[in-house]
């Protein structure tokens, strides 16, 4: 026989009736999530080229200093590299993140809707590559790079 704590007991029953109140009042819409586009394509890409066009049909980039990137040189551990980008593009649309030398290069499809063109996260990375990073600026692509280097353990060799 099993035997519930009463505690255990009330904080589900709470959890539930938050989200039943949060569904009903219309704050949770799992429709409107499923029904966002996935760029499976991009997703499913072996190389940078074939992810650009599976996510925007055309692949013309502008390199721009007008992106910054921020991530190590080097990075100890490539299962969580952390890397961060920001731009003062106007007009932001989308933020993709694309390593080189990964089997499938899209780590990162970001679609910014009224907000500042800034995204963190850790990237995985197979190995030492090229990190792209193509913003999507009043319906043109820009680009930017940087070169890190993933090392075993830290060391440089």
């Amino acid at each position: 026989m099993t035997t519930m704590k009463r505690r255990t007991f009330l904080k589900g029953t709470i959890a539930a009736g938050v989200v039943l109140a949060a569904a009903s009042a219309g704050l949770l819409r799992p429709a409107r999530a499923l029904a966002a586009e996935w760029p499976e394509g991009a997703f499913e890409s072996r190389g940078i080229q074939e992810a650009i066009k599976g996510l925007y049909g055309a692949s013309d980039l502008t390199p721009s200093d007008a992106i910054q990137i921020k991530a190590p040189l080097q990075a100890e551990n490539g299962a969580q590299v952390p890397f961060a980008v920001s731009t003062s593009l106007p007009d932001v649309k989308n933020i993709n993140v694309l390593v080189e030398a990964n089997a499938r290069p899209l780590a990162a499809n970001m679609r910014v809707e009224r907000a500042a063109g800034f995204f963190s996260a850790r990237l995985k990375m197979a190995k030492t590559s090229d990190v792209h990073v193509v913003v999507r600026s009043g319906g043109k692509l820009y680009t930017a790079k940087q070169h890190i280097k993933v090392t075993a353990g830290g060391c440089g060799g």
